[in-house]
């Protein structure tokens, strides 16, 4: 059933989002500060939900390290972060645990290790130093982290890195979205978006019409089909990841790591599975199997815990795995917004992406995620 909250005028809104996810709500909560009426386009529980299944990091260490640009934008955004968590937390009453002490990255073996650190250093290059980070070999590993195994060569370390919880992230936004008057409207997809000749367009669904000055296309796999509408294009495809759950524990990790870490409820998150399979959001005991094996090799105490749930979920993924960010030349005023970082972005999203979204001068560039870069 369709739902709409919170309409002043159900017919017109400033800013149309399809989209409720993380990507779609951060870009809202930016827009509604600065005074634009916004409405969200919603799917509903029977969308694929990538926001409700991802690991929870702020993360910038090997981010970009093909992109200068990315990484760029993703230092930036860890920056940003601890404003965005403060507001949402001050309208909200909601902590999302944000926690930036720094973040690990551990090698099983030195070849590894060795290939890690000879990138982390072309990223400190490309970014003029700045981009602070530590190889540690094992002993010095596990000085920072005792918990950590006898197996492990060694890891890179860098202060830029934290982690979230993205759960209650998801309610902030949504919560924070109420308060400063945002409408929702959910349960149904986007049919069709018409642009108007006077300018501005018309979201249709289910018969009812909304007019829009902008439109936001920030639907992750679902821009794919709704982007050709508005001269856009959006080649993402689906990426599975699996994650498991362990019981509660006392605390003994301190710092996340690509492939762990251990959540402010005490239960730690154990993934970073890679499985092109198509829009399949299920598990596998194989795979499940590579993930608990990798963790107790990092972390040997974990070999006796039980777990307790696990899932599967979707990343968006582009063909160089980097966000699109780009206005309709046809359409002015429509705009495709995909990356598979919400998390990570989610501070810039909030703030500069939105000044770029309405015309304001920003201190980011952009033309580096034109959808452009892919051949047609």
């Amino acid at each position: 059933m369709m739902s709409v909250r919170n309409h002043a005028s159900r017919n017109e809104t400033d800013v149309a989002i399809i989209g409720g996810g993380l990507v779609g709500m951060s870009l809202a909560y930016g827009l509604l500060r600065q005074g634009k009426r916004v409405t969200v386009f919603d799917e509903g529980d029977q969308a694929l939900r990538a926001s409700r299944g991802n690991f929870g990091l702020v993360w910038i260490q090997g981010k970009g390290d093909t992109c200068p640009e990315y990484a760029r934008l993703s230092r930036l955004s860890a920056r940003l972060w601890p404003e965005l968590a403060a507001n949402l937390q001050q309208d909200t009453g909601i902590d999302i645990e944000l926690q930036q002490r720094g973040g690990l990255y551990v090698c099983l073996d030195q070849q590894s290790l060795q290939q890690r650190a000879d990138m982390l250093a072309k990223m400190q290059q490309d970014a003029d130093g700045d981009y602070p980070f530590e190889v540690l070999n094992a002993e010095q590993a596990r000085a920072k982290e005792p918990a950590l195994g006898p197996d492990i060569a060694g890891a890179t370390w860098s202060p830029m890195d934290g982690h979230l919880n993205p759960l209650l992230l998801f309610r902030a936004l949504h919560q924070a979205f109420e308060l400063h008057g945002g409408n929702l409207v959910n349960g149904q997809p986007v049919q069709q978006i018409q642009p108007r000749q006077q300018g501005g367009f018309d979201i249709i669904l289910d018969g009812h019409r909304l007019q829009a000055g902008k439109v936001i296309l920030a639907a992750g796999l679902g821009n794919k089909a709704l982007a050709p509408q508005l001269g856009l294009y959006a080649p993402v495809e689906p990426n599975r990841g699996q994650v498991l759950i362990t019981e509660r524990l006392k605390p003994f990790i301190s710092y996340p790591t690509g492939h762990v870490r251990q959540t402010g409820e005490g239960t730690v998150q154990l993934g970073d599975s890679k499985e092109d399979v198509g829009l399949d959001t299920g598990t596998t005991a194989e795979e499940l199997g590579k993930i608990a094996a990798r963790a107790i090799r990092m972390y040997p105490v974990l070999e006796k815990v039980r777990l307790i749930r696990s899932w599967g979920a979707l990343r968006v993924m582009t063909p160089d795995g980097y966000p699109i960010y780009q206005q309709s030349a046809q359409y002015p005023g429509a705009f495709v917004v995909t990356c598979h970082s919400g998390v990570t972005l989610g501070a810039v999203h909030a703030g500069p992406l939105v000044d770029w979204l309405l015309g304001k001068d920003t201190n980011i560039s952009l033309e580096a995620f034109s959808a452009d870069r892919f051949p047609l």
